[in-house]
């Protein structure tokens, strides 16, 4: 299935509810998207050729992964135009993991010409869970990829598009360079930090009343089957993703001391893993009315 971006500001697309909730569960998926990722620390005002606030990763999810996957993405290379003879593929052991959300896998990141462009992960936990099936996971950098093909030492370098009657192109320095130098300059400069202080606790504080509720919602003993499907969960995931975000910000902000900061991220994980396993259990349950 070919699925639309996420409509929030996510660090990866791991972090979409496309990955992060659909893992969880025996149903198989193939699922493909294209997810804009913002990391407010890596902005650099534009002025780094490599570095981004904002990038666009392609995110596959394969579950249970086919026996021959790797075979399959190095194929996917070739169409896209790499010469693996002419190249340096090398998958080199860099096991994945994501603390705040209960998640970690084992995998590889991909370099090719000693430069990453690919995450390739076997997720094995997700919101502090087993999964069974387990489920494989190739993140692509596309960015990084279309400066490969583009034979280009800067991404800002990359030809966007080009007009087909006149050659006329515009660049992704044409149509991004302005968001990241002001998101840039937000992130680090701009953002009021009183203020991200009390949205991170509006937000957690709603995410943590609608976990509650999942306590006598999302019960065995409940047979108000429609209540059950209905209840927010994914209101409640958002909720938890934009206390990551927020988070993200006062750390790009430099508002988050070390002894702070592994608190709040205990914060953030208690929210995240309470909503994966509330979606399980609400998961659980569907099924039960359904059969």
């Amino acid at each position: 299935m070919l699925q639309q971006p996420y409509d929030l500001e996510v660090g990866a697309g791991t972090m979409s509810p496309d990955t992060f909730l659909r893992v969880l569960g025996p149903k198989p998926i193939s699922i493909a998207y294209a997810q804009p990722s913002r990391r407010p620390a890596d902005g650099r005002y534009g002025e780094n050729p490599n570095r981004l606030f904002r990038h666009t990763q392609l995110q596959v999810i394969l579950k249970p992964p086919p026996e021959r996957v790797q075979e399959l993405y190095l194929e996917s290379l070739v169409a896209i135009g790499i010469d693996l003879k002419e190249h340096d593929i090398k998958f080199e052991e860099d096991n994945w993991e994501w603390p705040v959300g209960g998640a970690w896998g084992v995998g590889w990141q991909v370099m090719l010409d000693g430069q990453e462009i690919t995450q390739f992960t076997y997720f094995q936990q997700c919101g502090g869970m087993d999964l069974d099936p387990i489920s494989g996971e190739i993140t692509y950098g596309l960015e990084r990829i279309a400066q490969f093909l583009q034979d280009l030492d800067s991404i800002y370098d990359i030809v966007w598009s080009r007009d087909p009657m006149t050659g006329t192109e515009l660049t992704y320095g044409d149509v991004r360079l302005h968001e990241e130098q002001q998101f840039s300059a937000y992130s680090f400069d701009y953002a009021d930090v009183d203020k991200l202080w009390e949205h991170l606790r509006l937000y957690e504080a709603e995410c943590l009343l609608l976990l509650e509720r999942a306590k006598t919602v999302l019960t065995e003993e409940n047979d108000d089957a429609l209540a059950v499907k209905r209840f927010p969960v994914m209101g409640a995931y958002e909720l938890a993703l934009k206390c990551s975000h927020t988070f993200n910000l006062l750390d790009a902000r430099g508002a988050i001391s070390v002894t702070e900061r592994v608190g709040v991220m205990a914060r953030i994980r208690t929210l995240i893993v309470g909503v994966a396993k509330i979606y399980a259990e609400q998961q659980r349950l569907t099924s039960l009315v359904a059969a």
